[in-house]
């Protein structure tokens, strides 16, 4: 018999969130609240920095200590605000990489604070046309630092580099940052929309990922990796669903992602846009009142 499930760790966009909208559906929402009510711990991880994400579960109405992991694994706060994780690129290493980025692509650093400045770029327009909303979305907390070196002049230092363009240069992009000198000093984290066409890869410090703080957080709550369920739809998740015991990729997932869980012999579940996070954890909760875990 399979040990029993202790925590599950999901991630947010095109996994918990529907395709359109910022909205969890109310399935979704339910699934979470029975799940935490039954003992299991839920956390949540994703790319999004907490500031930009923590509003997205505030319906949700989980408990303050639910753990969230943050800007792909460089921050693990509660929900609550309390900190738990935080590392950081070195100032000197952000610097190197504005010029190293700048004819890669658009490039957005972010500091582990909140307000205007919170992320810093040279130019708004010259973002991925795709990135319109996130930019809409975010516009209070962004300012244009021309040249981007000088946002480092304090000797403050970000958790977070991004670089976005086509899927085309962002592959060719992560081959070059993987090739240079730069990539002993780095972390590379790549979430890929195939359909339209854009790529974002994430920047972080040295052994960051989501992957990496799961394992932290087990450890801190003495969970075994058995005990674990994660789920995610892109490749930054991948350290997540291996660091697991059991990998759940969703079925509207990157394309060769899902080829990839196949392969592995890990679940494919129903899409973001099917509820599939709320069937999963329905189907958890379900053997729990089976066995008797739960009434």
């Amino acid at each position: 018999m399979p040990p029993p499930v202790k925590m599950f760790v999901i991630d947010i966009d095109g996994t918990l969130l529907p395709s359109a909208g910022t909205r969890i559906s109310s399935r979704n929402i339910r699934a979470l609240r029975e799940a935490e009510a039954a003992g299991l711990e839920i956390a949540i991880a994703t790319g999004r920095r907490q500031a930009y994400a923590a509003p997205l579960m505030a319906p949700v109405e989980l408990k303050p200590e639910t753990v969230m992991i943050t800007s792909n694994g460089s921050v693990t706060r509660t929900l609550g605000g309390a900190a738990i994780d935080r590392f950081t690129l070195p100032a000197e290493t952000a610097r190197a990489l504005c010029p190293a980025l700048r004819p890669l692509g658009s490039t957005v650093f972010t500091f582990d604070r909140e307000g205007s400045g919170e992320m810093v770029l040279e130019c708004i327009e010259r973002l991925h046309p795709r990135m319109a909303l996130w930019v809409e979305a975010n516009r209070d907390s962004i300012r244009e630092v021309r040249p981007l070196e000088r946002a480092f002049d304090s000797g403050e230092e970000p958790v977070q580099g991004m670089v976005c363009g086509t899927v085309a240069e962002m592959r060719r992009a992560e081959e070059w940052l993987a090739a240079s000198g730069l990539a002993p000093r780095i972390a590379v984290h790549r979430t890929e929309y195939e359909a339209r066409d854009l790529t974002i890869l994430d920047i972080l410090p040295p052994g960051c990922s989501k992957g990496a703080a799961l394992r932290r957080l087990a450890r801190q709550r003495g969970i075994a990796r058995e005990e674990i369920v994660a789920m995610g739809d892109n490749w930054n998740d991948l350290e997540m669903l291996e660091s697991a015991g059991r990998a759940i990729v969703m079925a509207n997932g990157a394309p060769d992602l899902v080829i990839e869980a196949r392969r592995r012999g890990w679940a494919v579940a129903a899409s973001n846009d099917e509820d599939g996070v709320g069937q999963i954890l329905e189907s958890v909760l379900a053997g729990f009142r089976v066995s008797g875990m739960v009434e």
